[in-house]
């Protein structure tokens, strides 16, 4: 079962990746590049001290910054202890796909996903009451997402599980917010 689930994994990322259109390359180098989302940071920065007080607003900001750090850490120590290639690095796959990007570490699970995912999360869980608009952020990454195959460097699997924990890394991060920070600041108003 495992060796078929790692047969879908190439076969799907083979696919995807071949559907790739040299003209959009530029774009998709761009989007998977994270200093594009700098300006999605602030905005989202923006909201958060627009929508909530100052003091609330830092709590959030400082929430987000704790979740960045752990994501960052967990993502990291699973590249290292699963050590899995990158496709771009593959060497059975690796000169019949299209190559964008030639990251040299490992690829289980994407830090990009987990990562925007991970943000993205929090940051709805923080506005969704405030904006109604706020299901749009994900917009993000899911774009963020998809360059990752396109520029050839992240499997399909690699992208779903990095998704995955940035979505529960965010709902566990709101939850500590809301158990830990959000009383202090409830009881601290008259």
């Amino acid at each position: 079962m495992w060796e078929d689930l790692l047969k879908w994994d190439r076969d799907t990322f083979v696919y995807l990746n071949s559907l790739g259109i040299e003209r959009y390359d530029g774009f998709w180098s761009t989007v998977t590049n994270i200093t594009t989302w700098i300006p999605l940071f602030l905005l989202f920065l923006y909201l958060l001290f627009q929508k909530f007080d100052r003091k609330e607003a830092l709590y959030k900001f400082f929430t987000i910054m704790g979740l960045v750090v752990f994501i960052t850490l967990i993502t990291h120590w699973t590249k290292i202890s699963v050590a899995r290639l990158r496709p771009n690095n593959t060497e059975e796959i690796n000169t019949i796909i299209r190559i964008l990007k030639s990251p040299t570490d490992y690829s289980f699970f994407s830090g990009h996903a987990s990562s925007s995912f991970s943000i993205t999360t929090l940051v709805f869980l923080f506005l969704r009451r405030k904006i109604k608009w706020a299901s749009l952020f994900f917009l993000w990454p899911l774009l963020f997402c998809m360059s990752r195959i396109y520029v050839g460097v992240h499997f399909p699997i690699d992208i779903i599980v990095g998704s995955l924990v940035g979505v529960f890394s965010g709902i566990l991060f709101h939850g500590l917010y809301n158990r830990f920070i959000a009383p202090g600041l409830t009881s601290a108003h008259p």
